[in-house]
C-alpha cells in the first residue's frame, strides 16, 4: 500500500509516493502560474504506473493546497514539515524552513508534535524568490550561486526588500565589484535574515533546515558559522513538506 503527499510551493510543487517505510517516488516541479494545474500535473507523474488501488489516501498541503481538488485532505505545511523531518532524524526539536516567499521557524516534542511556530509571510525578504530575483542579477541562478559565491568575500547587502536590492546589486556591478563577492553577500544576507527569526523564535536542541534553500551549502556554511551549531541538512531539503503529508496519509 501506498500514501501521496502533494506539496504545492509558490515556486515549486513537490509529490512523494510512500509506502509506509520509504520514499518510493518523487516528483519536483516549478509551480508556474496555476498550483491547481500543476498540482494535478506533479501527482498523475506520480502515479504513471501505479495501481490506484494501492493508494491509501493522498494529502495536499503547502499555500496552494487550497485548489486542490482531488486530495483526500488538506494538511497546513506546519504540520507536514514537522512529520516529515521528525521521520528523518527524531533528534530534531527546532526547524527553519525558507521557502519559495516566506520563511518560518518551528519547534517540536519528543514525540514530533508541534509546541511553537513563528512565521514571516509578510515579505519575500531572505526567501527563494529574493534568491532567484538577486542572483538572475547577477546572470546566474539558484542552482549555481554557490559555484559563483565559493571563497569570495560577502559584499554588504543592505537592503532586504526584494526590489531595493536589485537597484542595489545593479549600483554594485556598475562600480565593478566582482560578481562573486555579490553573489556570497546575497547569501550572507539570507542567512541573517534565518538568524533573526531563529532569535524571534525559540532555537532549542538540534537544528533542521528545510526548503529550496537548504540545498545551498554555502548558506548552510554560513548559516553554521553564525549559529555555531551544526544543521542537520535531509538528503532532498525541498520535499519534506510533501514527505510528511504522505506520512500523515499513510495512518
Amino acid at each position: 500500500m501506498y500514501s501521496i503527499g502533494v506539496d504545492s510551493g509558490s515556486v515549486a510543487t513537490k509529490a512523494v509516493l510512500f509506502d509506509g517505510e520509504k520514499i518510493v517516488k518523487k516528483v519536483t516541479i516549478p509551480t508556474g502560474w496555476s498550483p491547481k494545474t500543476t498540482s494535478r500535473q506533479a501527482y498523475d507523474m506520480l502515479i504513471d504506473g501505479i495501481d490506484k488501488d494501492k493508494i491509501k489516501k493522498v494529502i495536499g498541503t503547502g499555500y496552494g493546497r487550497i485548489s486542490m481538488d482531488f486530495v483526500d485532505k488538506k494538511v497546513t505545511e506546519i504540520t507536514c514539515h514537522t512529520k516529515g523531518i521528525f521521520f528523518l532524524n527524531k533528534n530534531i526539536r527546532t526547524i527553519l524552513d525558507i521557502g519559495g516567499q516566506d520563511s518560518k521557524v518551528i519547534n517540536i516534542d519528543e514525540n514530533g508534535n508541534v509546541v511553537n511556530f513563528i512565521m514571516n509571510d509578510k515579505c519575500a525578504a531572505g526567501t527563494g524568490k529574493f534568491l532567484e530575483v538577486t542572483s538572475h542579477k547577477l546572470g546566474s541562478d539558484i542552482e549555481n550561486i554557490d559555484d559563483l559565491a565559493e571563497g569570495a568575500t560577502p559584499e554588504n547587502i543592505s537592503s532586504m526588500c526584494t526590489v531595493f536590492a536589485e537597484s542595489e546589486i545593479v549600483s554594485l556591478l556598475a562600480q565593478d565589484i566582482p560578481k562573486e563577492n555579490i553573489a556570497a553577500g546575497i547569501l550572507k544576507s539570507i542567512a541573517n535574515k534565518g538568524v533573526s527569526i531563529l532569535n524571534k523564535g525559540r532555537l532549542e536542541g538540534e537544528l533542521a533546515f528545510t526548503g529550496g534553500l537548504a540545498q545551498s551549502k554555502e548558506l548552510v556554511k554560513i548559516l553554521e558559522n553564525n549559529l555555531n551549531k551544526k544543521i542537520f541538512i535531509a538528503e532532498d531539503a525541498q520535499i519534506v513538506g510533501a514527505l510528511g503529508a504522505a506520512i500523515i496519509g499513510y495512518k
